[in-house]
């Protein structure tokens, strides 16, 4: 018979478990904090808290690097050289907090570095095609596709025309000076039409 683990603090343990203890407190706090959002800007605004930069950004706030063993230079660790090392660290904070003092302990730990970044202009402002492709992953609907449909006007001065499918939905159609405007006013038209946008958004 296979001898069961006792290795509770196992470090990729510990960060599997952090990850679902962080995504479930930032959803509690917007869900709390933006009363009239609906789901696909919850969506949104969750992936932005606890994407790999942000985690890495509070990491460092808390220089977490110093604990961070290594064979290399520690300092090689800051800024945005071994992000994703930063992050999972943070994660597997979180966890531990979570196993040595409950529930209560890792959400107040959480609130305490995250409440203020819930209405960053950072959280708030959104490129159309990442906001497009966030929203579709939460959907379950695969990842959006752009097409050049044409490009009209002269050599110097063309005008292009992108359509953007996802799955079960209807294409939306963009128009741009460049073709990377037209995917992003494409991805911006879908968006309002779904309900996750309003008029208002601005696309980048």
């Amino acid at each position: 018979m296979r001898k069961k683990s006792t290795n509770v603090f196992h470090y990729e343990r510990l960060e599997f478990l952090g990850d679902r203890v962080l995504g479930l407190a930032v959803a509690e706090l917007l869900f709390h904090r933006f009363p009239e959002a609906n789901e696909g800007e919850l969506s949104l605004r969750l992936n932005t808290l606890v994407k790999g930069k942000t985690l890495a950004e509070i990491s460092d706030e808390l220089e977490l690097h110093e604990f961070i063993r290594t064979g290399g230079d520690l300092k090689e660790l800051k800024g945005k050289r071994m992000q994703s090392v930063r992050a999972d660290v943070l994660e597997a904070l979180i966890a531990s907090i979570y196993i040595d003092g409950g529930q209560n302990a890792a959400v107040e730990f959480i609130k305490r570095f995250w409440r203020e970044r819930l209405d960053t202009a950072e959280t708030a402002k959104r490129d159309s095609k990442t906001s497009l492709q966030e929203w579709a992953h939460a959907e379950r609907l695969g990842t959006p596709r752009y097409k050049e449909k044409k490009r009209t006007g002269p050599d110097h001065d063309p005008v292009f025309t992108v359509v953007v499918q996802v799955n079960g939905k209807e294409d939306a159609i963009g128009e741009g000076r460049s073709k990377r405007h037209a995917e992003q006013q494409a991805a911006r038209e879908m968006l309002i039409r779904e309900g996750v946008w309003d008029e208002s958004e601005e696309s980048l």
